[in-house]
């Protein structure tokens, strides 16, 4: 038996220009899908939001984004702020997304773009466990992990 795991991304209008920004980071191909192209009349307000909307790599990265009615601006995830305090990470959100790469110069590349117009939680940097980790949360509201996996 097989497993795949999708995050699934709910924004408040802002699902299209995230997935393009998250294609400008990782690569890949979107596939949007549009409330006014599964049946909502083309002049109804939101019919240009996103019902449904994907990024995939071919190299494994996958995420999904989604507009949710009525909500308005970034992303929907959980909420709240997430920071360093003494030592430990303090999050009003309900969920990170982890992104683990291979070599540092691959997580730097994700880091350096994820950060533009983002909030640094944790600078990326060796760890106890990793050769990088750091916080980030994106332009939108996301907060994303990520890491180099540990030599084994």
């Amino acid at each position: 038996m097989s497993i795949t795991t999708t995050t699934h991304l709910n924004f408040g209008g802002d699902a299209r220009t995230a997935l393009a920004f998250y294609a400008s980071v990782f690569g890949g191909q979107t596939t949007i899908a549009s409330y006014a192209d599964f049946g909502m009349p083309k002049d109804a307000p939101g019919a240009e939001l996103v019902v449904f909307g994907q990024l995939e790599s071919a190299d494994g990265f996958r995420i999904m984004a989604y507009d949710s009615p009525g909500a308005v601006g970034g992303s929907l995830i959980g909420g709240g702020a997430t920071r360093r305090e003494h030592g430990t990470t303090v999050t009003e959100q309900s969920c990170f997304v982890s992104v683990r790469g291979e070599t540092l110069a691959e997580v730097e590349a994700f880091w350096a773009k994820l950060t533009e117009g983002g909030t640094v939680v944790e600078e990326l940097a060796a760890s106890a466990w990793s050769p990088g980790f750091g916080m980030v949360t994106d332009r939108f509201g996301v907060t994303w992990i990520l890491d180099v996996a540990a030599a084994s």
